[in-house]
């Protein structure tokens, strides 16, 4: 049997829960055994794969960059997991919803700038009017929750996945913690 290949990805966010993935500490030996990893911050390849048979993503869908992204992951990957409030709720990025996008790029570039006020036009993806959660654009097959998701939580997640059965999260996360 081949082992399920794995990939993870952040998008709008603080990379927090990719942090609490790697608290796994000496769990993630024994459960990188188990799979393939084949996309994330630490592989060093390019392109989102084909065949993925699960992709954990965090992060909020804020840019056009994100959508083309996340929409690439969904057509390549058989099972999505949000991971993280950002990617369930658009949480933190979601709080520029109130403001345009010139609004909030005025405040991070000009506003706040203290030399070389300028909006950057190189390598700033057009920002989406709202920052939304990926169930806006995609299917998600399963939510997990937490600013950031506990280490056991992802543990158990990736553990019965790997084992081939869908998680029961009843009582192993909730939204902030």
């Amino acid at each position: 049997m081949s082992k399920p290949r794995i990939a993870t990805l952040w998008l709008d966010g603080c990379s927090g829960c990719h942090m609490s993935l790697l608290d796994m500490d000496e769990r993630i030996i024994a459960l990188a055994g188990k799979i393939e990893l084949v996309y994330g911050p630490l592989v060093d390849i390019k392109e989102f794969p084909e065949g993925v048979d699960v992709a954990v993503v965090e992060g909020a869908v804020s840019s056009v960059e994100d959508e083309h992204k996340i929409r690439i992951v969904r057509e390549r990957s058989k099972f999505l997991i949000a991971l993280g409030d950002c990617a369930v709720t658009a949480n933190v990025p979601g709080m520029r919803n109130y403001y345009t996008c010139e609004a909030v790029l005025d405040r991070a570039y000009y506003e706040n700038a203290t030399i070389q006020a300028q909006t950057p036009n190189v390598g700033i993806p057009a920002l989406l009017p709202k920052a939304l959660p990926l169930h806006e654009f995609v299917k998600v097959d399963l939510f997990v929750p937490g600013c950031p998701p506990q280490a056991d939580a992802i543990y158990y997640v990736l553990s019965e996945l790997v084992e081939g059965r869908i998680p029961d999260l009843a009582g192993k996360t909730r939204f902030g913690i």
